[in-house]
């Protein structure tokens, strides 16, 4: 898996988890939860992986630095 498949698969859940958050923060209705329960495992798996991805694109920030200068 090339690094441009793992940025596309990290872009597209941190979409996904932006769209959650935006649903919980408009309506309060938690997508993730209402498709696999509250707290589930699976959610649970669902959010640590949505984290992850916002952590990895804090590494596209020292990428757009590099670009400006």
């Amino acid at each position: 898996m090339g690094n441009s498949t793992l940025n596309c698969i990290a872009h597209t859940l941190i979409i996904i988890g932006a769209i959650n958050w935006g649903l919980i923060g408009f309506f309060g209705f938690d997508l993730v939860a209402f498709l696999f329960g509250n707290m589930s495992w699976i959610s649970r798996i669902i959010y640590a992986i949505v984290g992850l991805c916002g952590l990895y694109a804090l590494s596209f920030y020292s990428i757009l630095a590099h670009q400006e200068s």
